[in-house]
């Protein structure tokens, strides 16, 4: 250990292992006096204490200083343990009280103590106790004119204001205005203390700025634990008084309580008042025109330092400015001082200047942050569509903006478990309970109310006489039904509602007017456009479909007839004449009377997968940069309302004739407003759910009037998620009606320079903290004039699911395929849910085929509880044209199971183009606990179903409910599991002495090996409590079924396999809703005989596996965006550790009498060993003591 070899000087031969038994994290006091079991270190601390002479003194720094250099921080926060800290102080109150003081001592003893002083989070309240503040404060003043003693001291309070009382103590001693007048304008000399002091002044600012208001302040008690959110006054005061009041009849033995509940009013009081003198100090900050200050002498820095050496002034003056403005005030002067312009200026020199690209992301983040909010230009954030729910009474259902993440989670339950896991401790949420996994609640109704379901089993009371017989069932005309059908005065999209509007604009046009002199409009041979006139000739979607079927009986052919003779749409499972009926009998809240074109006609799928969008290097910024040019040059903006879906008086004005023309007033479409900002960019606002404010995230609109080859920007302004897939390679689809009309009818992926980040706009319900995000894409149409879509994703609509079930019952064989449509139950706006069983029909009527029908086990598929989540409805799609194609895997599937599919759970909230609710403003995800049969009917009779088949003994063997996922890519599932949610959570249950059936493996495993989109490292099977009242969870603990899944499919593409780097497409979210299907036969193949057809079916799915290698592509969640998508209102230190511990050793070296800084702010390398200590103490340091050490 130490040998000492005088009475002062001593050596140090052993190891920091040597020095204590072990490392320790906590605190302690110092100790008097060395006890005989005190370890080297706490010698050595408490002889520095106690050392009355300098030498000593010095030795010993010597020796510590040694220690921690050679180190790393670990030594550092070893001797913070052992009293390090408190060591120093006292001997720098020690030295500094002598009469003149001892700098030879106090410069070794500043130096040391910045550098340990930076890794205590509590020094600034060791140094309040040990009365070293207003002394350094002191001896900064006195010093101010010898560079290296200024440098120290300032790096010594810098650190001493990482507390909030430092901070306050020190703005009271007016020791902001020591600091800033140290900095001067632009200058080659003491490089190092300027720098500094720039440091030093953003400290205490930092703290002033960081902690008021409402915000949280560390309570700096004795045991740095409590900390207290800062409430009003009045709050703290009135709790406190009435604790007072209940005082006198409180029982004695309650005496003890109350006394702690006045200790706890008494600290608020006190960190209230606390709070008020750091908003005090904050205010005479800016009243003394620091930030004007800063700002200056950013700009003489900028503009003088022409051989750019000193970017490290410029970068701690940005530091300083972005502290100085955590305070609304801050920014607010900022602005005012025309900061926004300068910050603007030198970033636009040095994007362009080679070396000084350092300085440009502090400088835009700085702007972004004092870009002064505004609202959105709406007059409520209240969605356009309300409706009246059961009773007369409007939904009550405006919740806070911003919030998004906490109250509904991303895209299902989906984001559900996934997206906002980093803002919620994610082992907290997990279910630990043992018995409320294991116990299956009672059901939430009768069984008397069961018997309304058995109709919803045709398949266990149809006797099949047609097998008999050998002819098909006579089938209703479901066609005639929908044209017999009230349809309401709806109309088929001729323009968009403009009585100015062209009508050769839009491929509707032929659909809907009768050609003048049996001519083609002018759209189709390219000429002018037409009179407003011609609106009139609109028609009734059923009247046009009337007309259809009738047009031979009246001697002359539709125009619908015309317009696929001469462009020949020919879409599989997808027929016009049908869509448009199914649509005339469908009801929405909003009243559409138009149908878009794309969901009319029909579309492709893409021809294949399209790569992902590459990202540009620093996109962002040139378009934050844009933004911020809006508010510096308000002459340039245009700010004409080009859309409102509140005045549609905005759409005829005639004023528009150099903009963009929109329209969303369709099936599925949302676009609240549209505004013309500058040429070639638009402002688009989407329309909240029906009777919220809030999920803003689907849309799909019309645009039209544009000029072909020319880049236009649309910046989607209300977005509430943190991130987006939109970051990370994901495009928006665009449909073309001239691409269309050319015969190639298909949504692509469309757009560049896409990028999402945080605005400065605001709701206009101005909550705290709330925020909004910009989606900004670029699109470059390819046709004048052309008539084009732009959607989210791939629209899926409710009257297309009507048509696609039609079309698929007309295609099926009766004999082969039990396929029946049933409606489950009417929404609120009265739309049909409809229930499709699929299975195969009985060879015969014998007992043992029928025995064999009855007892095939059912799978329950759902999907779409979420309007916005499209790419469900693709999957469900593809499921259902599987299930009823003549595939002999297909064939086996039908064989052996019974299929239950409600297609679309929430069918009001898709035609409404809502993203999330249903028309109460709730999300159907979260009522399956206890769902209300007259405000979420699907939902409590789909529930109903799985109690009825459960009560006649035939519980679903799987179900699974499809959703869409925006925050991930790849296709996964969400399963439920007692073992690996109690196993993951931590709980003391022994899980290994659990039985569980491991069969909720079964399928994901499959999926691995034969669907390319599908990752199995992806899928987890937990329980949350936030999650208890999903269908995915309640399935599994209240009917029973091991099998319960949630399917995820990402918006975006995949992150593995063959499908790598790619886009989705309808074909490829169709052709795993196939593979799906598939994967059920394995848990057949283990339970059930099957004869030589089926076991060669069987061996058809092996042939198909594929090992696409998921388990080599783990990525859990998306790395971070790799630009910065949020402004942070706290900073962290751009001055790191090791970085103030090269400055400090720097200085250390420097003679005592140099005060000119001749290397400039260039950072000098870390010195170790003899060397630096030579120059350290040369007239003290001994060879012997050199050598040893």
């Amino acid at each position: 250990m130490f040998n000492y070899r005088r009475c002062s000087n001593f050596t140090w031969n052993g190891t920091l292992k040597d020095l204590g038994n072990r490392y320790g994290c906590g605190e302690r006091i110092r100790p008097v006096m060395a006890a005989p079991s005190s370890s080297g270190l706490e010698v050595l601390l408490t002889t520095l204490q106690d050392a009355g002479d300098m030498e000593s003194t010095l030795n010993i720094l010597n020796v510590l200083d040694e220690l921690l250099s050679a180190g790393t921080d670990r030594r550092i926060h070893y001797m913070i343990s052992k009293g390090g800290s408190e060591a120093l102080l006292i001997a720098l109150v020690n030295t500094a009280h002598t009469i003149p003081p001892n700098y030879t001592l106090l410069l070794p003893i500043l130096h040391l103590l910045a550098k340990v002083g930076h890794r205590d989070r509590r020094i600034g309240v060791k140094a309040e106790k040990a009365e070293a503040v207003l002394l350094m404060l002191g001896l900064l003043r006195q010093n101010v004119r010898d560079v290296r003693r200024a440098a120290a001291c300032l790096w010594v309070i810098q650190v001493f204001c990482t507390s909030v009382s430092t901070a306050t103590l020190l703005g009271k001693n007016r020791g902001l205005d020591v600091v800033f007048r140290l900095i001067p304008t632009h200058t080659t000399k003491h490089i190092r203390t300027v720098k500094a002091a720039i440091d030093a002044l953003a400290a205490p600012i930092a703290q002033m700025s960081s902690r008021t208001g409402a915000d949280v302040v560390s309570h700096d008690n004795d045991q740095g634990k409590a900390n207290w959110d800062v409430v009003t006054c009045s709050e703290v005061d009135m709790t406190f008084r009435n604790t007072l009041i209940r005082a006198a009849s409180y029982p004695p033995k309650s005496l003890e309580i109350l006394q702690c509940s006045v200790d706890y009013h008494l600290d608020h009081l006190c960190i209230y008042s606390t709070a008020l003198h750091i908003e005090v100090n904050c205010r005479t900050a800016v009243s003394k025109g620091y930030i004007s200050g800063l700002l200056k002498l950013f700009a003489d820095w900028h503009n003088n330092d022409t051989d750019r050496e000193h970017l490290l002034i410029q970068r701690a003056l940005l530091h300083c400015l972005h502290r100085a403005t955590n305070t609304s005030l801050g920014r607010s002067s900022l602005v005012a001082e025309g900061g926004i312009a300068i910050l603007f200026q030198t970033t636009q020199t040095c994007m362009f200047t080679r070396g000084m690209e350092s300085l440009v992301e502090p400088a835009v983040q700085l702007m972004r942050k004092c870009c002064p909010k505004c609202p959105l230009p709406l007059a409520s954030d209240m969605s356009v569509y309300r409706f009246p729910l059961p009773g007369g009474t409007l939904s009550n259902c405006e919740s806070t903006p911003g919030t998004q993440g906490e109250g509904f989670e991303d895209d299902s339950d989906s984001d559900v478990e996934n997206e906002d896991a980093e803002n919620r401790d994610y082992e907290e949420d997990l279910e630990t309970d043992l018995e409320s996994l294991r116990q299956r609640p009672e059901p939430d109704r009768p069984l008397e109310q069961l018997g309304q379901y058995v109709r919803l089993c045709p398949e266990l009371h149809h006797d099949f006489q047609e097998l008999d017989s050998g002819s098909e069932s006579e089938e209703s005309s479901d066609e005639d039904s929908l044209v017999n059908g009230d349809s309401g005065d709806r109309w088929l999209k001729t323009g968009r509602g403009s009585p100015r509007r062209e009508p050769g604009v839009s491929v509707q046009t032929p659909l809907s007017c009768t050609p003048r002199n049996g001519h083609t409009p002018s759209i189709l041979r390219g000429e002018g456009h037409g009179t407003p006139e011609e609106d009139k000739h609109r028609m009734k979607v059923k009247d046009l479909h009337r007309q259809c079927l009738s047009s031979h009986e009246e001697g002359h052919r539709s125009m619908v007839d015309r317009l696929l003779e001469k462009f020949g749409s020919c879409i599989p499972h997808h027929d016009p004449r049908l869509y448009a009926a199914a649509a005339a009998n469908t009801s929405s809240i909003a009243g559409y009377s138009i149908l878009a074109f794309p969901d009319f006609w029909g579309h492709l799928p893409p021809p294949g997968p399209e790569p992902m969008a590459i990202r540009r290097p620093n996109v962002q910024r040139k378009k934050v940069l844009e933004d911020i040019q809006r508010f510096l040059c308000p002459e340039d903006i245009i700010n004409k309302v080009v859309f409102d879906l509140e005045d549609p008086s905005a759409q005829c004005s005639s004023d528009h004739k150099d903009s963009l023309r929109f329209f969303s007033q369709f099936e599925c479409g949302n676009l609240r407003k549209a505004v013309h900002v500058r040429s070639y960019e638009y402002d688009l606002i989407l329309n909240a759910d029906a009777n919220t404010s809030q999920h803003h995230q689907w849309f799909y609109f019309e645009v039209s009037g544009m000029v072909a080859n020319v880049p236009y920007r649309f910046n989607i302004i209300n977005g509430e998620k943190t991130n987006s897939q939109f970051n990370y390679g994901m495009q928006p689809v665009l449909f073309s009606v001239r691409e269309a009309l050319e015969g190639r009818p298909c949504w692509v992926r469309t757009g560049t320079e896409i990028c999402y980040y945080r605005n400065h706009f605001q709701p206009n319900s101005c909550q705290k903290d709330s925020c909004l995000y910009t989606l900004t894409f670029t699109v470059t149409f390819q046709h004048e004039e052309d008539v084009c879509y732009l959607a989210y994703h791939y629209p899926y609509t409710y009257s297309a699911l009507q048509a696609h079930l039609q079309m698929l019952q007309q295609s099926v064989d009766p004999r082969k395929v039990f396929f029946r449509q049933q409606n489950l139950c009417n929404t609120l706006a009265g739309n049909a849910c409809p229930l499709v069983t699929i299975t195969a029909c009985p060879s015969s009527r014998t007992w043992k085929s029928l025995h064999q029908l009855r007892n095939r086990p059912c799978v329950l598929l759902t999907a779409r509880v979420h309007p916005g989540e499209s790419n469900a409805s693709w999957v469900m799609k593809g499921s259902l044209e599987f299930l009823c194609s003549s595939d002999p895997v297909a064939q086996s599937l039908r064989e052996a199971f019974i299929f239950k599919i409600i297609p679309m759970l929430n069918p009001d909230g898709v035609i409404s183009g809502t993203h999330r609710c249903s028309l109460i403003g709730e999300d159907l995800n979260r009522q399956w606990k206890k769902p209300d049969p007259v405000l979420s009917p699907t939902i409590y009779h789909t529930k109903g179903f799985l109690y009825y088949l459960n009560s006649i003994g035939r519980t679903p063997l799987v179900f699974c409910d499809y959703h869409g996922h925006s925050r991930k890519k790849n296709v996964f599932l969400y399963g439920c599991s007692m073992k690996e949610t109690l196993w993951q959570s931590g709980s003391s249950v022994d899980t290994a002495t659990l039985k569980e059936d491991p069969g909720y493996r079964t399928i994901p495993k499959t999926l691995d090996r034969i669907a390319p989109a599908f990752s199995f490292n992806s899928c987890n099977y937990l329980v949350e409590k936030s999650r208890a009242s999903t269908a995915r969870v309640v399935v599994w603990r209240e009917i029973g079924v091991l099998r319960s899944y949630t399917m995820e499919s990402t918006y975006n593409g995949c992150d593995q396999g063959i499908y790598q780097g790619m886009q989705l497409g309808t074909r490829e979210l169709e052709d795993m809703g196939g593979k799906f299907c598939q994967s059920l036969l394995t848990l057949r193949k283990s339970t059930m005989l099957y004869d030589s057809k089926v076991i060669s079916h069987m061996a058809l799915l092996d042939d198909s596996l594929m090992d696409h290698k998921s388990h080599n592509c783990f990525v859990d969640d998306e790395p971070p965006c790799v630009e910065e998508i949020e402004y942070h209102s706290h900073v962290t230190s751009d001055l790191p550790g090791n970085d103030l511990d090269s400055e400090v050793n720097a200085n250390m070296s420097s003679p005592e009498n140099d005060n000119m800084d001749k290397d400039g702010d260039k950072q000098m390398p870390r010195c170790h060993g003899n060397d630096l200590k030579s120059r350290l103490y040369p007239h003290l340091c001994r060879p012997d003591s050199l050598e040893s050490l």
